[in-house]
């Protein structure tokens, strides 16, 4: 077999990783700059790798027969990068005042931008499962850099040790798989499995649940999600920000390309597990949500609700169309930009105050009207709310489900969409009903208010508008689901 080993399709990952050693460097050698100013930095070549990734749109090959390289990944390649670029400008301010080794936390966001885009890109598992572990260990140590915080060194630590427990799982399904199908690419695995399956199911279903596992554990699903309140609280607030979108996005992607493409042929021996995992994550999040005083707490189990959502979109997974793909990547994309309004909000709020207790936001429409609003749009997008880009997106998503049989699950999940603005709502009353503690206005930081109004527009345009937003998660989604349909085992999409 001849590989295509074309260097230049990996530009992107190229500046992520020489990126991340430049901030090193810089901070180590030139003194006088500023840590903002590294944010800035950091924030400029995440933005280099997202605009390069444009380069590839409509273009339909690949690395060694290793890496994508469609309109797949470059729909996340974009998107991973403008995460980054967010998460380097919402840490500005907060690592300035709060943290040592600058360089050292800039860097490890950009690799973890790069391993979310190799997740994205891989065809198939080894290179799926390094890419999986280079985000996640940048996830570990970020986790735990506040070390004068003990909360900080607990999540940390709880969020490395799950974390290597599941990779394991992860990698154990990947040798089951192998040892069925006898490739680690997804074409060829769903060609083998596509064909006779009889002598070798039980290792077959083994394989498929230890994957399960391993995924369901880095996208934070029930009951894989005991790791996720204790990171969320203990990281610094705007790597719990990552976490919550880069880390949940770049989940999601690795997981429909992988049952989208290598598991597709299997989709009625997995779709009702997932369909129950889905269920069952939807209802903890949700309701125990309801019992969080602390709001990054709250947004922990806010973010295991929508994972439960997220799911949907794989159960409703089928071999004919790449609708249910499209709407799940869709939902991702609105669930992510009203994450990180309502993160970037947070982080200015915890800026100037050093507190996050639900409580503490009282009277915060007295003291940044501007702030209070955002944050509110943040939440009503979350929860669905008509106009927000969360209502479009789980209207699609939903839909999605319900026409593969799936009415009960979509039926569940509107449920729990109502209940999710229940506790939204418990903030939002805090900051306009709440008294403040001081009557004094909060100043106004230009940058952070100039990257919250860009995430704001972003969720009333989805929320709109999403027709040009679909097209493009469209055209991705189909480029995703070609390669089954490459393999002999699947139609062409309509």
């Amino acid at each position: 077999m001849e590989l295509n080993l074309d260097w230049s399709l990996l530009t992107p990952e190229y500046i992520l990783a020489g990126g991340a050693g430049m901030v090193v460097l810089l901070d180590l050698f030139w003194g006088r700059l500023r840590k903002d100013q590294l944010a800035y930095v950091a924030a400029a070549v995440a933005l280099a790798s997202a605009l390069t990734a444009l380069i590839w749109v409509n273009d339909d090959t690949n690395f060694a027969n290793l890496i994508d390289i469609d309109n797949y990944t470059a729909l996340f390649r974009v998107f991973f990068g403008l995460i980054g670029v967010f998460a380097c400008l919402a840490s500005a301010r907060f690592v300035k005042d709060r943290l040592l080794h600058a360089g050292e936390y800039y860097g490890l966001i950009l690799l973890s931008v790069l391993g979310a885009n190799l997740m994205a890109a891989a065809s198939e598992l080894l290179t799926a499962y390094i890419s999986l572990e280079l985000l996640s260990f940048s996830l570990y140590v970020l986790t735990s850099y506040a070390k004068f915080d003990l909360r900080s060194n607990e999540g940390g630590l709880k969020y490395m040790l799950l974390g290597a427990f599941s990779s394991a799982i992860f990698l154990y399904g990947i040798g089951m798989i192998y040892g069925v199908s006898g490739s680690t690419r997804f074409s060829e695995i769903a060609a083998s499995l596509s064909g006779d399956t009889a002598g070798f199911d039980m290792a077959m279903f083994l394989g498929l649940v230890l994957i399960i596992a391993g995924l369901g554990f880095k996208v934070a699903a029930v009951p894989f999600h005991m790791w996720t309140p204790d990171a969320y609280e203990g990281a610094p607030l705007p790597i719990t920000a990552l976490i919550s979108a880069l880390g949940k996005a770049a989940g999601f992607a690795l997981f429909l390309k992988l049952f989208g493409q290598a598991f597709i042929p299997l989709v009625d021996d997995w779709r009702v597990f997932i369909a129950v995992l889905s269920a069952m994550t939807m209802a903890l999040g949700n309701l125990v949500a309801i019992q969080q005083r602390n709001i990054k707490r709250l947004l922990a189990y806010s973010s295991i609700g929508q994972v439960g959502f997220l799911m949907m979109g794989i159960a409703a997974l089928t071999p004919e169309n790449a609708d249910a793909a499209s709407a799940l990547v869709l939902h991702l994309v609105g669930y992510v930009i009203s994450n990180l309004a309502v993160f970037v909000a947070i982080i200015i709020y915890y800026n100037w105050t050093g507190k996050e207790e639900i409580s503490d936001f009282a009277g915060a429409a007295e003291r940044a009207p501007y702030l209070a609003l955002a944050l509110s749009i943040g939440f009503f997008s979350l929860s669905g709310m008509p106009l927000f880009a969360g209502f479009a997106t789980k209207f699609i998503l939903f839909q999605a489900a319900a026409e593969q049989g799936l009415l009960w699950l979509s039926s569940i999940a509107v449920f729990f969409s109502f209940v999710s603005l229940y506790y939204y709502l418990i903030v939002i009353k805090e900051m306009y009903l709440g008294k403040p503690a001081e009557p004094t206005r909060f100043p106004t930081p230009w940058l952070e208010y100039g990257a919250l109004t860009l995430l704001v527009a972003g969720v009333f345009l989805i929320g709109l508008y999403p027709q040009p937003v679909f097209d493009i998660v469209e055209e991705g989604a189909v480029a995703m689901m070609a390669v089954a349909e490459a393999a002999g085992t699947v139609t062409a999409p309509p």
